[in-house]
């Protein structure tokens, strides 16, 4: 198939650091490829792909000091592949709703897979609107807020299957990775490492958005003794971080669509203990990859088990249901549905004219 790829400009594909949506788009479009499919990515100059680039911005945004109006470079991008729509049998977008408008006014199927959370009340009336938008969700638990959406699919995230593997190494500490936000809590992981008489290695990014959270409730916490703060790291050193912890601790306060940071960890052996929220029950299997719990309590006991999960069962189920392979092969199941239904659409517009 002849395939669009169309990512944020805020990360480069794959992104240098932190950058979740990027990342997927990455491993998906490489999959594609592999698979054997004519493949162009969208995406900013600084990307790195074997699919065809075409740049619609010379670098990340976020790394781009110069750069104050991010929605200027993102009209640009949506323009560029109108423009091209009829080169492709299917677009498919990486940007939330903003396709819906302008591609469903032109016959090149489309698709949207939504990486964020859907459950604020000014999206409503988006999704009310634009009813016949298709859509894929990177979880069950991502639809709940919208049922008025178009679903096409469920597809969850993966990782090409050799990116992170287990490290023969010893076990550390807990470790928390990703992003320091509200709502991901890393206070809370801190909270139970201490608990557990452990130390917890911090690994994650501090939007701006979230510095002034960060310097208020976060950095008073990184002066304990049992807490390292390492900030952003980037692929090469996952897997030694992820394999030196006893666990990833994922105490999140919010409707999580998915969380990669999880399977990440699962890539490297590692087990998760993770609070019951969101898709989180979709992706750990209890008792073989983690631990889903309610709470911190909770979150103490499990430490307390984690020797009765073999990191080998772990690595193993990974390989049985996140590898990008499979993710590629799910996708691309959605997309020929899409254009089989485009072409019944047009078959019974054109036997309408003839009759």
């Amino acid at each position: 198939m002849r395939i669009a790829q169309i990512a944020p400009l805020t990360e480069s594909v794959p992104p240098k650091y932190y950058g979740g949506t990027e990342r997927v788009v990455s491993y998906l479009t490489e999959a594609l490829v592999e698979q054997g499919h004519d493949v162009t990515l969208f995406a900013t100059g600084d990307s790195q792909t074997t699919a065809k680039l075409e740049a619609v911005w010379p670098r990340a945004l976020r790394l781009d000091v110069s750069i104050r109006d991010r929605i200027a470079p993102h009209m640009l991008l949506l323009e560029k592949v109108r423009r091209r729509a009829e080169d492709f049998d299917v677009l498919h977008f990486h940007m939330d709703y903003y396709s819906f408008s302008l591609f469903k006014r032109q016959e090149t199927p489309f698709v949207t897979t939504m990486h964020g959370r859907l459950d604020l009340p000014e999206q409503q009336p988006v999704f009310d609107t634009f009813d016949t938008a298709p859509v894929i969700s990177i979880s069950d638990a991502q639809r709940h807020p919208l049922p008025q959406a178009k679903w096409v699919a469920t597809v969850n995230h993966a990782l090409p299957e050799n990116l992170y593997m287990p490290q023969p190494v010893e076990q550390e500490y807990l470790a928390f990775l990703g992003r320091i936000s509200p709502e991901k809590r890393v206070d809370t992981a801190i909270r139970i490492a201490g608990r557990c008489g452990l130390p917890i290695k911090i690994a994650a990014k501090v939007d701006a958005a979230d510095h002034e959270y960060f310097e208020r409730e976060i950095v008073p916490l990184l002066a304990l003794p049992y807490v390292e703060y390492i900030g952003e790291i980037d692929d090469s050193q996952k897997a030694d971080f992820l394999s030196r912890a006893h666990a990833l601790v994922f105490p999140i306060d919010w409707p999580e669509p998915f969380g990669l940071v999880l399977i990440e960890a699962m890539a490297c052996g590692t087990p998760v203990i993770a609070f019951n929220r969101g898709a989180v029950p979709e992706v750990v299997d209890e008792g073989v990859t983690g631990f889903i719990v309610e709470d911190e309590i909770g979150a103490v006991a499990a430490v307390n088990r984690l020797h009765t999960l073999p990191r080998a069962g772990v690595r193993r189920r990974f390989e049985e249901r996140f590898t990008s392979h499979r993710m590629a092969r799910e996708y691309l199941a959605a997309y020929q549905s899409m254009v089989r239904a485009q072409k019944r659409s047009r078959f019974r517009l054109i036997d309408r004219a003839t009759t």
